[in-house]
């Protein structure tokens, strides 16, 4: 896939295979730390729901374990979106390929 471009965004942009490649590894990630917390928040309630003392002090560190995994999904969410927008910027631009958004050769004159 390297090298190669995508055209689905219906406007004629086009996006670096890389780029997209990128953006499937962060959503992948965000996916298995959301599945990770679902599995954490079962946990959590069932412990609650037992009310015994050595569940309910478990919980504490489950809880932190959630929070820590909550800020990871906030911090690839903003790297996302920080990486969207300089991609966008580069194809709106035209990068150094020479390639227009709609991915055609730029005449350059002279």
């Amino acid at each position: 896939m390297d090298g190669d471009t995508f055209s689905g965004l219906g406007n004629g942009t086009q996006i670096d295979g890389k780029v997209l490649q990128t953006f499937q590894k962060s959503f992948v990630q965000v996916q298995n730390i959301l599945d990770h917390n679902r599995l954490l928040i079962n946990e959590i309630n069932q412990n609650h729901e037992s009310k015994i003392p050595d569940n309910l002090n478990r919980n504490v560190g489950l809880i932190r374990e959630l929070n820590n995994n909550i800020r990871r999904v906030v911090d690839l969410y903003a790297d996302l979106s920080s990486n969207f927008t300089k991609s966008m910027d580069a194809s709106s631009e035209g990068d150094s390929s020479g390639l227009k958004s709609d991915g055609k050769k730029r005449n350059r004159p002279g």
